[in-house]
């Protein structure tokens, strides 16, 4: 009883025992990545702060717990905040200050001191997070991929917030890549669907990041396969002065992190993550069963002032199966028990030696990645029998990448140039049924089954080579930038064509005064399909060797106002017009407007003959931490549209057409954080299903069929979901203990799809039930068509403490 008096007399209030929080990190200049030696970095409002050394490093401890905005300046560059940084007594904070070098005060460079990861060749559709706006995120329960999701432009299928793919500006989650400290990582999600990129919970520790940056146009041209937005993540380095780390436990996972230095030159952190998430689903009777593991770890090593070293992995392992609820019934159960199972496991291992230069800097990186990936389906469950299996596919995507670059930059000139190549294998064990064996009634022969099996097994080398450059003109107000990329690969029928996925892009940037900014940027994006595609195989053919690659354009033109150094205000629109889009020669259907799910998509004979096309215009607005409070709002009006066989555009299977978007978050006194999150799509479209045609074919397709001749011309329910978080942190002498309760989707708001058609069962559940009580006939004549709602969206409380140490 004493030991609960005195857990709630902490959650009261108590105050912190002593002032033992601390910050330190690097100053470094932006173009040539030296350190800058006399840079004064402060804590505003405080009296804490100090000087950078001649290692550019820097270190200020005794700091009162609580929560601050970092401010770094230097004569000649441009002052940069870092906004709600969280001060405790247990980690202490370490950060990499990049510092830009300025003439004047006007130029539009100066925009840089809000932080939000704007480039030079990135001038707009730019958005930044902290490590710190992701982790208290409402609703977000540490994934990235969630609170990605907040920002202007991003949804997710069917609004849906069970998931993690990401549609950017009307594109699909295919078309987006992702870069963890210059590697590029192509699962970012558990249970990912292969040929795509989402799934239902992110892999990054949020422990490792120091920002995420998202750009949804006006891509650097030395990233690859990019059609609608690359997200890089930055990590941080492990801190150089002592061993910490922290323990997150809460009712869906177990995470621990554990950093510190390694020898004088060298920091290391390290992470593992087990999630129980099947007994929490269980408990709340949801019928899925996810379980995972991840990993991740990076090590940093300081040569000498001009080389650094950097090893960096991530990693997963996942299972992912269904059980009936207890609120169920025998068709329910039988629809359940025939969905997949699913086994995965990714890894990405990979280095990057960062050099510099004179006028700039240098980075080499090598890495590899792996995606094992098997879905066994087998009617009513039945895993083992043979007879009974509907579904297999195990396959492997494995790459081997290396990338060169080169910064330089001179008097107001700055050109990045480089190359890149892969050597990538891709092999898939495939097998569906297509229909099942039954008994002819007028003959009594066994008709046998039908089935698609192939065995596929491809290797082939793609390779890049890219150019920019940008130019400040009048006094830094005006900024220029052209770049060129082109890709080639070995398997595809043109794919040593270099004009064929020849990438010119430009954009342009211009300071009306101190506060007002004008941005326009245009190009072309290049991205081969997907390996599900290029590696299917009829009669062992490779039927898809002649894909060319997918092209998109994009203009995008849009304004920013920057009232104050905490205040951003953008308002943007775009048009995005893609060609060589895949459409399936089975249906003739755009694979856009059939959307994705868990498992696999692509594994069929396409032709590239579709066209698409999105546009909009986004609106945000973001006040960073100052005083007690920050706040976020952004609005997205959408079209997302795609042509298949017939030429006729229809919408998108992630057509939601708006999407809104609102965070406030409230800090008060003694540790108490309140986090508010709404989050509103419109309604998904969806193809309706062929009434006749589907009672004709179920018992061999096992599915009802859709009428195409009617592709996604209706629309489900609105999405739309608040969630909660409260969050009270206690600092002892050494060590912080971080109480949270996160509230997903307070409201119980559902989420829908479209309804599942099928027969109905037997009470017995031993087979159909029919309308004449006798055997059902093969066509279905006789069998009772239902359709199952598919509704989900529950309230789900996450309590959980984080203890640093």
């Amino acid at each position: 009883m004493n030991k609960i008096v005195l857990f709630l007399m902490l959650l009261c209030g108590v105050q912190a025992f002593s002032q033992n929080g601390s910050v330190s990190g690097i100053v470094i200049d932006k173009k040539n990545q030296q350190p800058i030696f006399g840079a004064t970095v402060r804590l505003e409002n405080s009296q804490f702060g100090c000087i950078a050394n001649e290692k550019g490093e820097f270190l200020i401890t005794k700091i009162t717990p609580g929560t601050y905005n970092i401010k770094t300046e230097m004569i000649g560059y441009v002052s940069v905040t870092l906004f709600n940084v969280v001060i405790t007594n247990g980690n202490a904070n370490t950060f990499t200050i990049d510092l830009t070098e300025t003439t004047n005060e006007q130029g539009v460079i100066n925009i840089q001191s809000f932080n939000y990861g704007k480039e030079l060749e990135s001038p707009l559709s730019v958005q930044s997070l902290s490590a710190e706006e992701i982790k208290s995120n409402p609703g977000g329960n540490f994934d990235i991929s969630k609170v990605i999701q907040a920002l202007p432009g991003v949804g997710g299928l069917s609004g849906a917030g069970e998931r993690n793919d990401l549609i950017i500006r009307g594109g699909a989650p295919s078309e987006n890549v992702y870069y963890l400290d210059g590697i590029e990582v192509p699962q970012i999600n558990h249970f990912s669907t292969q040929g795509s990129s989402g799934g239902p919970q992110g892999i990054i520790n949020v422990s490792f990041i120091e920002t995420a940056t998202l750009n949804s146009s006006s891509f650097n041209a030395k990233y690859d396969n990019a059609l609608s937005s690359v997200l890089q993540f930055k990590q941080r380095n492990g801190n150089a002065t002592r061993v910490q780390g922290n323990w997150r436990l809460s009712s869906t996972e177990l995470a621990g992190t554990l950093e510190g230095p390694i020898g004088k030159k060298t920091t290391f952190l390290a992470s593992a993550r087990r999630s129980y998430l099947q007994y929490f689903f269980q408990l709340i009777d949801l019928p899925i069963r996810p379980n995972y593991w991840d990993f991740q770890y990076k090590v940093n090593t300081k040569i000498n002032e001009k080389n650094t070293i950097t090893a960096i992995g991530l990693g997963a392992i996942d299972e992912f199966y269904f059980a009936v609820p207890k609120n169920s019934d025998p068709t329910k159960e039988y629809i359940i028990r025939s969905n997949p199972n699913i086994n995965q496991w990714n890894y990405t291992m990979g280095f990057t030696w960062k050099k510099t230069l004179e006028n700039g800097f240098s980075n080499l990186s090598l890495s590899r990645n792996m995606f094992n990936n098997r879905l066994d389906r087998f009617e009513d469950a039945q895993e083992g029998n043979e007879e009974k299996r509907t579904f297999k596919s195990e396959s492997q995507e494995i790459e081997n990448k290396l990338r060169y670059e080169i910064n330089q930059f001179y008097g107001n000139w700055k050109f990045v140039y480089g190359a890149s190549f892969q050597y990538v294998k891709y092999n898939n064990a495939f097998f569906a049924r297509i229909a099942p064996s039954y008994q002819d009634p007028n003959t009594g022969a066994t008709i046998p089954a039908v089935s698609i099996a192939f065995n596929t097994s491809i290797d082939f080398i793609k390779g890049g080579a890219f150019v920019s450059m940008n130019r400040l003109l009048w006094n830094d107000r005006l900024s220029l930038t052209a770049g060129l990329r082109s890709d080639m690969n070995s398997f595809t029928t043109n794919g040593t064509d270099p004009l064929q996925a020849m990438s010119p892009r430009a954009s342009a940037s211009f300071a009306i005064n101190s506060k007002w900014n004008l941005n326009v940027a245009t190009g072309r994006y290049a991205k081969l399909p997907s390996y599900t595609i290029l590696g299917y195989k009829e009669d062992g053919i490779s039927t898809n060797k002649n894909s060319p690659y997918i092209l998109c354009d994009h203009l995008a033109l849009g304004t920013e106002y920057l009232p104050s150094n905490s205040v951003r205000v953008t308002a943007e629109g775009f048009y995005k017009s893609y060609n060589n889009y895949p459409v399936s020669i089975r249906n003739g259907i755009s694979l856009a407007n059939e959307g994705s799910a868990y498992g696999a998509i692509g594994n069929e004979d396409v032709e590239n003959k579709g066209t698409g096309r999105a546009y909009g215009f986004e609106l945000f607005f973001q006040k960073k931490f100052t005083t007690s409070y920050y706040l976020t709002a952004s609005y997205t009006f959408f079209k997302s549209e795609f042509t298949g066989d017939d030429g006729v555009y229809a919408p998108s299977a992630w057509d939601n057409r708006h999407l809104l978007s609102l965070i406030f978050g409230k800090k008060f006194k003694r540790g108490y954080e309140l986090g508010v999150k709404y989050r509103f799509a419109g309604g998904a479209p969806y193809t309706p299903y062929d009434l006749v045609a589907s009672q004709l074919s179920y018992l061999t397709l096992g599915t009802g069929v859709l009428d195409y001749n009617q592709i996604n011309s209706q629309r489900l329910p609105f999405f739309n979901q608040l969630d909660i978080r409260i969050d009270k942190k206690i600092n002892f002498k050494k060590s912080t203990l971080d109480v949270f309760l996160d509230i997903q989707n307070v409201t119980n708001a559902k989420s829908y799809s479209p309804d599942i058609y099928t027969f109905e069962r037997n009470a017995a559940n031993t087979g159909y039930s029919t309308t004449d009580g006798q055997p059902i006939q093969t066509n279905g004549s006789n069998a009772v068509p239902i359709f199952l709602e598919n509704i989900n969206g529950s309230l789900i409380p996450a309590f959980g403490i984080i203890f640093e140490f």
